[in-house]
Order: C-alpha cells, then sequence, then structure tokens
C-alpha cells in the first residue's frame, strides 16, 4: 500500500476503515476496506481530516475483491436465480421462483478447496420459495491474484454450480385403500392430508378413488388412473406387513417392480416407490404415519418427484443420514436437520 494526497486518490481502494463520529447520532465506518473511492467521496474524507490516505497500490496481476466476487457469482448463479449486489467481496444469491434448490457437491467442495474465496450454501436438493436466500459468496482478502481465479474458473467448468428446478405441472391421482373406508366404518382421515400436500407444491388432482383391501382392487383403481391420464398416482394405506395390506402387491403388480419398499427415514419406514412404463410414472405407496405426523418420508420426496426428478435406490438410501425427524413441537421444515 501506499500514501497518497487524498485528493488524488480518486478511483483508489481504501486499504482499511475509515470511522466517522458525529456526536450523539453516530461511531461507524464511513467508508470499508476495499471501498474504490469516487470524486463525491473526496469531500467527505477531508472533512475527517484525511488530507493523506493509504490505498492499494495498482498491480496488474492482482484482483479487487468486488471483482474477484464477481467471478464467483457467474460461477454460482444458475437458472431461476437472482443476485444482489456487490459489497465488501460479497454477493448474495436468491431464488427466483419456488421449487428445489440443486447443487453440484464435487465442484462447489473444489471451489472451496482454493482458499482465499469461499460459497456457503443452503442444503441441495430441498424445496425453496421464491425469495430465498441461497447462497452466499465472498472473497477473504481485499485483493487476489488473478491467475488464481482463473484457475477457479477452470476448475468449476462452464455450467453453474447452482440452479433452481421449477415444479412441473403434474396430473395427479388419489387412491385410497382399506376397507374401513370403502365400507364406511370410519371417516376417510388420509385423503386431504395428502390432497393439501399435493397442492402445495402445484399439482392438479383429476382422479381419487377408495379401494377395499383386495389386490386386484386396488391394482385396478391405479390402472383406471392411469388410462385417465394421471402423471403421479399416490395410494394411501396398506402398507404395513400385514396380511390385510395388500398396497405393495398392486403398485407391483402394475409397474413389474419398484424402486424401495422400505426407506431408511422415521417417520415413513414403509414407504413405497415405484415407476410405471416408458413415462417413467411415478406410483407412491404411503404408510399410515403421512397423515397423522407432521413431517414424514414424502415431504422429502415429493418435491424432487414435482420437478420431474427420476428417484432411484440410492438417493432414498443416502437418506438415512438426518432421515430421523425430531417431532419438535414447532415445526421448521425445511429449515431445520431432518433428511440432512
Amino acid at each position: 500500500m501506499k500514501l497518497i494526497k487524498t485528493e488524488d486518490a480518486v478511483g483508489q481502494v481504501i486499504c482499511h476503515d475509515i470511522t466517522q463520529i458525529i456526536r450523539g447520532v453516530t461511531k461507524d465506518a464511513r467508508f470499508r476496506k476495499g471501498h474504490i473511492i469516487t470524486e463525491e467521496d473526496i469531500p467527505v474524507l477531508l472533512s475527517l481530516g484525511k488530507d493523506h490516505i493509504y490505498v492499494w497500490e495498482n498491480d496488474e496481476n492482482m484482483m479487487h475483491e468486488n471483482e474477484a466476487a464477481e467471478v464467483l457469482c457467474a460461477i454460482c448463479k444458475g437458472a431461476n436465480m437472482s443476485r444482489g449486489g456487490v459489497k465488501e467481496g460479497k454477493i448474495e444469491l436468491s431464488a427466483e421462483c419456488d421449487g428445489v434448490l440443486r447443487i453440484d457437491r464435487e465442484r462447489l467442495y473444489a471451489v472451496n478447496s482454493f482458499g482465499e474465496m469461499m460459497i456457503a450454501t443452503r442444503h441441495g436438493d430441498f424445496p425453496v420459495m421464491k425469495g430465498d436466500k441461497l447462497a452466499g459468496t465472498r472473497i477473504i482478502p481485499l485483493v487476489i491474484e488473478k491467475e488464481k481465479m482463473e484457475k477457479v474458473k477452470a476448475a468449476a467448468g462452464d455450467d453453474p454450480i447452482m440452479k433452481v428446478e421449477p415444479y412441473i405441472h403434474l396430473k395427479a391421482g388419489i387412491v385410497t385403500t382399506g376397507n374401513e373406508v370403502f365400507y364406511g366404518r370410519i371417516k376417510d382421515e388420509f385423503t386431504p392430508v395428502v390432497r393439501a400436500k399435493l397442492e402445495e407444491y402445484g399439482a392438479e388432482i383429476i382422479d381419487q378413488s377408495v379401494s377395499d383391501d383386495k389386490s386386484e382392487n386396488i391394482e385396478k383403481h391405479i390402472r383406471q388412473q392411469l388410462e385417465n391420464g394421471c402423471e403421479l398416482i399416490v395410494c394411501t394405506g396398506g402398507m404395513s406387513v400385514d396380511p390385510d395390506d395388500r398396497t405393495p402387491l398392486a403398485i407391483r403388480n402394475v409397474c413389474g417392480e419398484a424402486v424401495t419398499y422400505g426407506a431408511p427415514v422415521l417417520p415413513g419406514a414403509m414407504f413405497m416407490l415405484a415407476y410405471c412404463g416408458d413415462r417413467k410414472i411415478p406410483i407412491m405407496g404411503l404408510p399410515g404415519c403421512v397423515m397423522y405426523s407432521k413431517r414424514t418420508i414424502f415431504d422429502l420426496v415429493l418435491p424432487r418427484i414435482m420437478t420431474g426428478e427420476i428417484i432411484d435406490k440410492e438417493t432414498i438410501d443416502r437418506m438415512g443420514e438426518g432421515g430421523l425427524c425430531l417431532s419438535c413441537d414447532t415445526c421448521t421444515y425445511p429449515n431445520c436437520g431432518f433428511g440432512k
């Protein structure tokens, strides 16, 4: 750094915070380290007693923190994301729509491994809402080597590290199973819960039917909903290992095989997921916990299904770490550890 006359400092970078004290009003930094001095700043600096000021010496091999922050922002910012302004080498990114946040974790790690810079994000593969803060990027020092930033860009690749995948419009059907509901012995409390969750992510419910516990009848209802144009089918109940619970058999008969019957998540261990036909229409079997628990495996899987993601068994298996819902008195999902 070098000391120059304040009147000659336009365009220079301040090396340290400069405090302004107005008795009874303020005592705070009037100019922050890294601020680029403008013509309008000169009278203010002089009023603060700064006839001379320390600035960074220009170096064609170095990049100012704000300029470097723009590089990190470009590396991160993908579809359906907006950015804030740059301040002290920091830029924040937000969601432009409701959807699921996707992060390339390996490339995120690669960038953060370079040192002198950071990208902090929310957890990926979870629902976000329009306006939600997604990430913050920052350069740690005031200036950084241009060569290093070029290496970072090369390591990050051409595609952005992050994006928000919006929900797609899916026509949904619900097959409510159980003799107790079919014969009117109890009121159906399950379907309203499932309907509300589907509608939360924009699904259009075009069919809903009630079946007894016979697997052939459940299968018939599923096939009928497929013929009616359903692009997502949810079966409620009949998912345990009890002899009368025949929903898993019906789903297998329709789809041929399942991605999984069982998940390392509580609540929701008896969850089933399968895909039908070349169109990969998802069919889910929901255990009874979905009806009475605030959050379950259904909440972890449904948003991803609603973006068009084809979920495989490994994805389900990896949900074990963080798959224990703590059933907090005040539910803050997805801003909690469930599923993470």
